[in-house]
């Protein structure tokens, strides 16, 4: 048997999707859900990307940190180049970060070349978002409540909004279908 190259690129996918929203607002459970929506397609979880530095890494931290600073924007920028190339082989991917800052965001706007880019924000509140935090497996040790005041200041007018406090993941789900225009399955 022989084994011959095939092509990877194909007709691509319809854009990509960057889901963000605060620590606890739902990000990796409706990404995922979101993907799997779809016949071919990818989720992109920046913290897995983050995970991949073996020695040298630094997590974000709300003290002034340059070197995690800058690796906020090192694992944004790995995330879109994951995202150009999913759409380019036909794949939807489905990006969840923590986005709570215009330069944040705008980095993401001129680092993915495959369009569109629909942005969606996640916003069940400081309150909502807490609870969760505390009901999940996935402990935090830094509490991010603050960042829910940051958000709604720097990136509001940006991308989708949905409060999602009291829908299900898939009420959510449908919610981001309904507000991006794409289309499952």
């Amino acid at each position: 048997m022989t084994w011959t190259e095939v092509p990877v690129d194909t007709e691509p996918a319809a854009g990509a999707v960057l889901l963000s929203g605060i620590p606890g607002s739902g990000k990796s459970t409706v990404a995922a859900a979101l993907a799997a929506r779809f016949a071919a397609s990818a989720h992109i979880e920046v913290d897995a990307l983050q995970e991949l530095i073996v020695t040298g890494g630094r997590w974000p931290s709300p003290e002034r940190d340059e070197e995690a600073d800058r690796q906020i924007f090192l694992r944004a920028r790995n995330a879109c180049l994951l995202a150009d190339s999913f759409v380019g082989a036909g794949f939807l991917p489905v990006i969840d970060d923590v986005v709570v800052r215009r330069a944040h965001l705008d980095f993401y706007r001129r680092q993915i070349a495959a369009g569109p880019l629909h942005c969606v924000v996640l916003a069940p509140g400081a309150e909502k978002a807490g609870e969760r935090n505390l009901a999940r497996d996935k402990t935090l040790t830094t509490d991010w409540s603050f960042l829910d005041t940051a958000m709604r200041a720097e990136l509001a007018g940006e991308g989708i909004w949905i409060d999602n406090a009291e829908l299900t993941v898939e009420e959510t789900v449908d919610a981001v279908l309904a507000a991006t225009g794409l289309t499952d399955r």
